[in-house]
């Protein structure tokens, strides 16, 4: 279905379901990555919205809005502009709409969050308290819906009866919103009691709107056959997903699950590149580990009070590149340069790259672009005295791991200076010279 030239859902799609504290950028580029179609943001209050300021940020290439204590309350970059929906909470018609017209140049869609039973959300008047007030519901939608340009979804639970329940989504369809989620629980049962699948598809059966099934993690979607299998006996449009892509988001992958260990290394190299905050990313490790939270591991993840400890707990691939980008954003320096060029003769690569106004590369040539970006980001490291991205746990297995790759990679390289993940093999040559690509400038 095509709502306001956004592909907002249709049969098959599968979506990262909206999670309090989980659906943050990296979680939602991890998703995205392998496969899901369309991202929810965590539910932000419009309060704290309307207090933001937007603001272009040059260094991590994102989109921030920012409260007035300078902490980023919804943060965005251009991969997932036209996947995120933006998910509100909201009891006022007027705030709502305020908080879209802020927003919506820079997501897909806004979504209404009427199904969140936390006290937090329902004290408000927000989340599933709205669920008992269809003229606020009707209100709200339909101010939003006339207001801004955006598809407008959202998201319910069941009611406690089968007629009631279809009552409000009848009313809901009538708002205009492009699609409704329906969480198959009532507002007091959760994760342990069964979904209502049969509530769920006899919702889909009773309006023309795409409905997005949802609640299925627990006991029905395991791998990603289950997701179709979820939607046919809901019939529904689509199927969205919230804790199982929490505990693995390569849930979204046909080849199957990804191994565990991957998942929470890609998921911190998206940590460390925007900034996200250690206890969001500590809350989705920890999510990810579950049982394993008793192992001794699991333990020193818990106990992790940086970001720093979680890395050495479960190091990514920290590039010389990822260092230097790091460095450049703490001394509030432009982000790094890189300049590229391959030699014709032979096919290989060198790269300068410019921080600061001075440039750094190697003499060496590699045989892959981003082999020389690298050998160029390590000059430039070691001429500023900086780490290279060593780590200190030498000893544990996915450093293990990270060195046997390397000295495999090695064997296969030539005159070679560095190597993939940031360790390095032989020191660079460092050559002055008179070109853009050989020049070696120290400050």
């Amino acid at each position: 279905m095509i709502v306001n030239n956004l592909t907002l859902c249709y049969q098959g799609k599968v979506i990262l379901a909206p999670m309090v504290r989980v659906g943050t950028l990296p979680m939602r580029l991890l998703a995205l990555d392998y496969g899901a179609d369309i991202v929810y943001c965590e539910e932000l209050i419009d309060i704290k919205m309307l207090q933001c300021k937007r603001v272009v940020n040059e260094v991590l290439d994102t989109i921030d809005f920012v409260a007035p204590n300078e902490r980023v309350i919804f943060r965005t970059c251009e991969r997932e502009r036209n996947k995120v929906v933006f998910q509100m909470g909201s009891a006022d018609a007027e705030r709502a709409l305020a908080v879209a017209r802020l927003v919506e140049n820079d997501v897909a869609g806004i979504d209404i969050n009427m199904g969140c039973p936390k006290e937090y959300s329902t004290k408000g008047g927000m989340g599933a308290a709205l669920l008992s007030d269809p003229d606020k519901i009707e209100k709200i939608l339909s101010t939003l819906v006339k207001g801004i340009c955006k598809p407008v979804t959202c998201k319910i639970r069941i009611l406690p009866s089968l007629e009631d329940t279809l009552n409000l989504v009848k009313r809901i369809e009538r708002t205009g919103v492009a699609a409704i989620a329906v969480h198959g629980r009532k507002k007091e049962e959760r994760p342990q009691h069964p979904v209502h699948c049969d509530i769920i598809k006899a919702i889909a059966e009773a309006v023309s709107i795409p409905v997005i099934a949802n609640g299925g993690s627990h006991d029905h979607i395991k791998v990603y056959a289950d997701l179709e299998a979820f939607r046919q006996v809901t019939s529904a449009s689509s199927v969205m997903v919230g804790r199982a892509a929490m505990w693995n988001p390569s849930i979204f992958r046909k080849e199957g699950l990804q191994p565990l260990e991957k998942i929470m290394q890609e998921y911190i190299k998206y940590a460390v590149r925007y900034e996200n905050h250690y206890t969001n990313t500590k809350y989705c490790l920890c999510q990810m580990l579950r049982e394993q939270l008793e192992t001794p591991q699991g333990k020193k993840l818990h106990a992790a009070q940086s970001s720093q400890e979680i890395w050495r707990q479960y190091p990514p691939q920290i590039t010389p590149k990822m260092c230097l980008l790091e460095w450049c954003r703490k001394e509030k320096l432009a982000q790094p340069v890189y300049e590229t060029v391959q030699r014709p003769v032979d096919r290989l690569f060198r790269s300068v790259v410019t921080v600061s106004e001075h440039k750094y590369c190697s003499a060496l040539w590699d045989k892959s672009k981003k082999l020389a970006e690298q050998a160029a980001a390590i000059v430039c490291l070691r001429s500023l005295g900086l780490p290279e991205g060593k780590l200190d746990d030498a000893q544990s297995p996915l450093m293990h791991k990270r060195k046997v790759e390397e000295r495999e990679l090695c064997q296969d390289r030539e005159n070679e200076e560095t190597l993939p993940g940031g360790a390095p093999h032989k020191k660079p040559h460092l050559t002055l010279g008179t070109t853009n690509h050989s020049i070696l400038s120290r400050p």
